[in-house]
């Protein structure tokens, strides 16, 4: 009896220390790099205080990370003679930027302590601290995650939803990452700060009804029908404070201005329109949610334990 009670608790205690390779954390570098939050932190500020909208780019590049293959800076790579990364993936290619802020903030977390830090987490970690400059909430970052080797510019291509997506196509791709329906509307808050360029939204203000017609004429001043001309004009996602993060983007949807397709998808007559409803009336709601839909995704298929790496400079493997 002893024999067997004995091999059950070696057989819990093998199952708890594989799975505690693969659990992330928010006390995980503690110890060893005390100093890692004030580093970010002040990183952060400083980027945000040279140029506003940086906060929101700093943020689009953990989406755009974690939408492929997980929350593991795949797309902090460069392109090199034998290999292929994502920056110039469709959603990427000249509209992804911030990765020389990264790389500052990666030198800073370096010379604090050297060969601890992931840049996925730095990522991660820049996120939430992008948000809270610009008057968004704050959330305990959940870390422990290591940098892959490698990238998919395909999965890029095909993971990130495009500004064109119906709320169909949104929800599917959402419910495929183990995100709700619920945390798709909280997420695309993030567009409450930030740009966008011309080309995302053209064929929205000239050929869709469902956007207030001031609205749309706005927009057209400074982004012309034909394709080519005015490509890369851009235009606040939210028109009231596009460098505040508040939930004036969820009243802009309300009122039929959202700027890209996929934004006004989301209250467009289908099942999302009470969210939206919910976080335009009350912005302490959006904000609780967004809080918890960001901790949900920067738990996507993380590299844990042994599988990966810890890079030395963010723009290439070891």
């Amino acid at each position: 009896m002893a024999f067997f009670k004995n091999a059950i608790c070696l057989a819990i205690l093998v199952i708890l220390i594989g799975n505690s390779s693969a659990q992330l954390s928010t006390g995980f570098y503690s110890t060893s790099c005390p100093n890692l939050f004030s580093t970010v932190k002040s990183a952060v500020q400083s980027a945000i205080s040279k140029e506003a909208r940086m906060g929101a780019s700093l943020l689009r590049l953990f989406f755009h990370d974690c939408f492929v293959n997980g929350c593991d800076g795949s797309i902090l790579l460069d392109d090199t003679s034998s290999f292929t990364g994502e920056k110039n993936a469709n959603p990427n290619r000249n509209s992804a930027r911030g990765f020389d802020v990264v790389d500052n903030i990666k030198s800073a977390v370096e010379n604090v302590c050297p060969g601890v830090v992931s840049c996925a987490d730095i990522l991660a970690i820049t996120a939430r601290d992008s948000v809270v400059t610009l008057g968004g909430p704050n959330w305990n970052v959940k870390l422990g995650r290591r940098d892959s080797r490698t990238a998919s510019q395909a999965a890029a291509n095909n993971g990130i939803p495009p500004p064109t997506s119906n709320l169909n196509a949104l929800i599917s791709r959402f419910s495929a990452l183990g995100l709700s329906s619920r945390d798709l509307v909280a997420l695309s808050g993030s567009h409450t700060i930030g740009q966008a360029r011309c080309t995302s939204f053209r064929a929205r203000i000239y050929n869709e009804t469902n956007l207030d017609s001031s609205f749309a004429r706005l927009r057209q001043r400074n982004c012309p029908r034909a394709s080519g001309s005015g490509d890369n004009n851009l235009a606040p996602l939210d028109l009231q404070t596009p460098t505040n993060f508040d939930n004036d983007y969820f009243k802009n949807l309300v009122t039929q201005r959202g700027l890209l397709h996929s934004d006004q998808q989301l209250f467009s007559g289908g099942s999302t329109n009470s969210i939206v409803s919910t976080y335009a009336n009350n912005p302490n709601n959006f904000q609780s949610d967004f809080a918890s839909a960001m901790i949900k995704m920067g738990d996507i298929s993380p590299l844990t334990g042994s599988n990966g790496e810890i890079r030395k400079n963010c723009r290439r493997i070891n």
